[in-house]
């Protein structure tokens, strides 16, 4: 029987802290050149992806200008930039995300990040506590949709102040850009069911992300409103199973016990986010406790923070694994792979297929292979991994 269920969304990932084969090393690391962030982008435009996602913070480049260079070449990618309620204010980024908006016509999603390390947003000038973050949040976004929407703006709450704000440029997507966001806690969830259209959450396992699902539905039908659901978790795909786990544990080789250790302390002591929490708790910092569901893998997340699991196998398990998460109501997986250039081929390639996305990244119309071009038989060329 033929799968009715419609096929997911697909995002990338733009790595622009840098980019390599190995965690905790600098070998092969290959620094986040922008020349080197494009080929990923028009790469990842030409195979098929739906859209990519730019991280935010100081290790990384500005995802607002990263993105509209990187608009400039692609053609039909959608870009997942950080809206950050804490560092500007709502007019500012209003403006912003109008002009974005308009360059890519029409391309640019928002992704609000309220922040989880007090270190860094401290350095950004930002010294407000968990909770109170996300309340800011709320009269952040509140007044950066009605200005979207094109209506003329008096606004004051506790933390934000507005007089006659407007925006003279509207964007292409109305009322705004799509909002998403992800966050565990109680306070995130308010943020949510407020003020969001998609809802994310990273790769638990199935039980503890039905548990997200349902509590996030939950409160956005109490306030009259649906949400859609994506996931953010990286992928080691390859022809066979054994394949693919030998490239994770390969991913790894290098990493010290010295160093899982420094990291696990450095996200205990230097974050409150309660879904960096949830992350950590999967594994504990130990080696021996990596797989934490079917062909879900965290060794990800012993020196990276935010996503920390993999799903690792054959396209055809790794493809049931996420229709599994498809049926709690996730929609969008946005993906990534080390490195980036190879793993997208890879994913496109092997797991598009199996997943009835698209032609697996082979173009319409693709020429049929002369014999000894490839192998020594005619017709259209079988496309396999790259190692």
């Amino acid at each position: 029987m033929s799968d009715t269920r419609k096929p997911l969304d697909l995002f990338w990932f733009i790595p622009t802290s840098g980019d390599g084969p190995y965690l905790g090393t600098q070998d092969r690391h290959r620094p986040a050149e922008f020349r080197y962030l494009r080929e990923i982008a028009t790469a990842v435009d030409r195979l098929g992806f739906s859209g990519v996602l730019l991280p935010t913070g100081r290790g990384c480049e500005d995802a607002w200008i990263t993105a509209t260079a990187l608009a400039t070449a692609t053609e039909r990618l959608r870009f997942l930039v950080a809206l950050r309620p804490g560092v500007a204010t709502p007019a500012f980024f209003a403006r912003q995300a109008a002009a974005l908006d308009r360059i890519s016509n029409g391309r640019l999603l928002l992704n609000v990040v309220v922040g989880g390390d007090p270190a860094e947003l401290a350095g950004d000038g930002v010294f407000l506590d968990h909770d109170t973050r996300y309340a800011q949040a709320a009269e952040f976004l509140t007044i950066w949709r009605r200005l979207l929407a094109g209506e003329t703006v008096d606004f004051e709450g506790q933390f934000l102040k507005v007089k006659g704000g407007r925006l003279s440029f509207p964007p292409v997507q109305r009322p705004h850009p799509p909002l998403w966001f992800g966050g565990s806690s109680d306070a995130a969830l308010d943020l949510a069911a407020d003020q969001v259209e998609t809802y994310l959450t990273w790769g638990e396992p199935l039980g503890q992300v039905a548990e997200k699902i349902e509590a996030a539905r939950a409160r956005a039908a109490a306030r009259g409103r649906t949400l859609r659901f994506g996931m953010r978790l990286h992928l080691i795909v390859r022809e066979t199973e054994e394949e693919a786990w030998r490239v994770a544990e390969r991913l790894i080789r290098d990493v010290s016990d010295d160093a899982i250790a420094e990291a696990q302390r450095k996200l205990a002591d230097g974050s409150d986010s309660v879904g960096q929490k949830r992350m950590t708790a999967l594994h504990g910092g130990r080696r021996d406790r990596l797989l934490v569901g079917p062909n879900l893998w965290a060794g990800i997340g012993l020196v990276r923070r935010g996503a920390g699991t993999a799903l690792v196998g054959d396209p055809e398990t790794v493809a049931a694994r996420l229709r599994e998460y498809q049926d709690l109501g996730i929609e969008t997986i946005i993906a990534s792979g080390y490195p980036h250039l190879e793993e997208a081929y890879n994913v496109a390639e092997l797991l598009f297929p199996a997943l009835g996305i698209g032609a697996g990244g082979q173009p319409a119309g693709a020429h049929e292979l002369h014999p000894g071009e490839f192998g020594a038989g005619a017709g259209k060329p079988k496309l396999t991994a790259v190692s």
